[in-house]
């Protein structure tokens, strides 16, 4: 991926000016004759992402006049919409912009140039941008570069990003950072007790397994990030419609969110001991696939009756979650696309957050309104606890009721995490809906940026 900032302008640099409809009068007021009098008459009004070219007297640019919602405060987005609507050519901001508001300019920008073209050949913008003054240009790209990361992974196809595919991708983020990785495969998983991933995954060709890195000063705070990386899901023997089936590549998001956020943990060498773990399947129908009504005994030694086989998410989970609390660590995060209750909730751009710890729950809120990844915490509502009962073992992996399933959903997750242990859960879509400057349609990271800039204000040092 390449981010079109550049280090300095030249001759040709064509000044891109921020206006909001709120300073609108006033720019006019100080502004050239001219520049004011070709505003006025083509109808600028200076609305959030409103773009106008002001010619020179050689038929050329003079300049680029954007409408954004705050001159006061740069937004994520004010030019991520800029690399697709300007000609070829050098452009700088010109604005005095605070460091934050010139790396949320950037950013923006950064973002704007993906393209997912493993497949097809795509159109890339030509448009080359001058860094902003005071803009972090390390955080710019290591952010921009572990997006881009998330983002590829949920977008290529299981015929290309099974298990093996999606371990090797591991393997290579491991091996860039000097970080050390191990992978069970197929029957290993029944040998180390990770047998609700072994189930969900013993149906596919491409045998399950569980990713596994650790990265950083054994001493520093021990921080694991745990990611369902489930593949493709049918939905197995309980199987989805195919309209159901056709995003289901997308199963893998929280796998995809965790090695871009664990990418930009390293990058920026902050002081924890990272821990990545992923169970990464394909939900299949075989004659070895599990089926509705069967009990699994959990790594942790719970029993769980399958209510439904395609709520497979929360079992290869489970295994993964018990193996990292075991070491005690100071957080865990896990991301998940686990259910469509979280969506009906709260629709495909917020995460669905749970959290055991009110402190780290404010901080991730916090993080995600300052960096326009927003997230909305949920209840761990404790009395929905009763729907995951069944009578002939531990717990059901589906709830009783077709009420608060993100909720009995988290709190079956819950179960596998020590009461002492700090944990968040993400149930998050892990996709855009439809193109919007700097976010295309298809695979997103979601709670990552938020999660990121928790993480560098709770374990600074």
């Amino acid at each position: 991926m390449t981010l079109n900032l550049i280090a300095r302008a030249n001759a040709g640099t064509v000044p891109v000016t921020p206006i909001s409809t709120k300073g609108l009068k006033a720019w006019s007021d100080k502004a050239p004759k001219k520049v004011a009098a070709w505003a006025e008459a083509t109808g600028f009004k200076a609305k959030a992402g409103e773009l106008r070219l002001v010619p020179d007297d050689a038929g050329g640019i003079a300049r680029v006049l954007i409408g954004v919602e705050d001159q006061t405060k740069t937004g994520l987005w004010d030019y991520a919409g800029l690399p697709a609507a300007l000609p070829k050519g050098r452009y700088a901001i010109n604005a005095d912009l605070e460091a934050a508001d010139a790396t949320r300019a950037a950013l923006g920008w950064a973002f704007a140039q993906y393209r997912f073209d493993r497949y097809t050949k795509m159109t890339a913008p030509e448009s080359e941008l001058v860094w902003p003054k005071n803009a972090n240009r390390g955080e710019v790209e290591r952010i921009a570069l572990g997006t881009a990361l998330t983002r590829d992974l949920i977008n290529t196809p299981a015929q290309d990003l099974g298990p093996t595919q999606l371990a090797e991708e591991a393997k290579a983020l491991a091996k860039a950072y000097k970080a050390r990785i191990t992978v069970l495969v197929g029957d290993q998983l029944l040998k180390k007790n990770y047998p609700t991933i072994h189930a969900v995954g013993r149906g596919a060709t491409d045998a399950p397994r569980l990713i596994d890195f650790t990265w950083g000063d054994p001493k520093h705070p021990k921080l694991t990030l745990v990611g369902k990386g489930v593949c493709f899901d049918t939905g197995g023997y309980d199987l989805k419609p195919s309209s159901g089936m056709l995003r289901m590549k997308k199963d893998m998001g929280g796998s995809a969110q965790v090695l871009g956020l664990a990418r930009m943990i390293m990058d920026a060498g902050l002081k924890v001991r990272l821990r990545v773990l992923i169970p990464a399947v394909k939900n299949m129908v075989s004659g070895d696939a599990f089926l509705p009504m069967d009990i699994l005994t959990t790594r942790k030694g719970t029993t769980v009756e399958i209510g439904n086989t395609d709520a497979e998410g929360r079992l290869v989970l489970c295994d993964a979650l018990t193996e990292a609390d075991s070491e005690s660590p100071d957080l865990i995060v896990d991301y998940a696309t686990l259910t469509g209750a979280a969506r009906v909730a709260l629709g495909t751009d917020l995460p669905a957050m749970f959290t055991n710890d009110d402190q780290v729950s404010d901080q991730i809120l916090s993080h995600g309104l300052a960096e326009e990844d927003p997230v909305w915490r949920l209840p761990l509502h404790k009395p929905y606890r009763k729907m995951l009962d069944t009578k002939i073992a531990d717990m059901s992996n589906t709830g009783s009721a077709p009420f608060g399933g993100a909720i009995t959903a988290a709190l079956f997750l819950e179960h596998f995490v020590s009461e002492s242990t700090k944990w968040v859960h993400f149930d998050l879509m892990a996709w855009n809906n439809s193109d919007r400057p700097g976010r295309p349609e298809g695979g997103e990271a979601m709670a990552v940026r938020a999660v990121y800039g928790m993480i560098k204000e709770r374990f600074a040092g």
